[in-house]
């Protein structure tokens, strides 16, 4: 029964996918529109995400969950443009809450297409290098490494889910400790998305350095702690 339920989502999964690229090829407007939104992300610039979005009008946060939920499969995309903006334009706690909610989405729809698919296609999602490193974390850390990748910032969100919908890992442990990780990048950016001008720039670089810092020396201290209890383990 459960061979059964696999391979109907597979047949699901790959039929939506190649549904989706043969709109993309097909269809002008799709196309237009989806190399507007990649050229929009490798801008790099969150005024243009926040304006895009912002043209939607009444549907902003709809297109806003939905361009999150996208960049997550398209990985590794910048999430990070798309918090500044939903903050700057929907105010900082309801841009964190928006942003929130749409990148627990992505993350699960990452996480069941690697399950559903496997390696192969998760691979040419994300890269080959980018979920070797990420199985080390799992190696070293088992279902930690969630919580800890989660508070990197420099490790891309959307190839950790990848990589632990290929672990033994059940969806309610990677669901939980992605949705407590996250949290805290997802309010410092959101905090920090609502009061950003052309002038923050340097503000928010160091706001970010700071982040990073106080997550590395978070994970140094867990390598640590684990180092000392199995060295007291070995003793007994």
């Amino acid at each position: 029964m459960k061979e059964k339920k696999n391979w109907l989502g597979k047949v699901v999964l790959l039929i939506a996918v190649i549904a989706a690229v043969a709109v993309y090829f097909l269809v002008p407007g799709v196309n237009k529109m989806m190399n507007k939104v990649f050229a929009m992300f490798a801008s790099g610039d969150f005024t243009v995400v926040r304006d895009f979005v912002a043209s939607y009008g009444a549907y902003a946060a709809v297109i806003s969950f939905l361009l999150m939920i996208f960049q997550s499969i398209a990985a590794p995309l910048p999430a990070f443009l798309l918090t500044f903006a939903n903050a700057n334009l929907f105010g900082w706690w309801q841009g964190a809450i928006l942003s929130w909610t749409s990148a627990m989405a992505g993350a699960a729809a990452c996480f069941y297409i690697a399950r559903i698919l496997g390696r192969d296609v998760a691979e040419k999602l994300t890269s080959k290098s980018g979920l070797a490193q990420i199985d080390t974390f799992f190696e070293r850390y088992g279902k930690n490494t969630i919580l800890i990748c989660r508070l990197l910032p420099f490790i891309s969100f959307d190839i950790v889910s990848y990589a632990a919908g290929l672990t033994s890992m059940s969806f309610m442990s990677f669901f939980i400790a992605t949705g407590i990780g996250q949290l805290p990048a997802t309010i410092v950016y959101s905090y920090v998305g609502g009061m950003l001008t052309g002038g923050a720039k340097l503000f928010v670089t160091a706001l970010m350095i700071l982040f990073a810092l106080s997550a590395l020396i978070f994970m140094l201290r867990k390598i640590y702690m684990d180092r000392q209890s199995k060295k007291e383990k070995g003793r007994i």
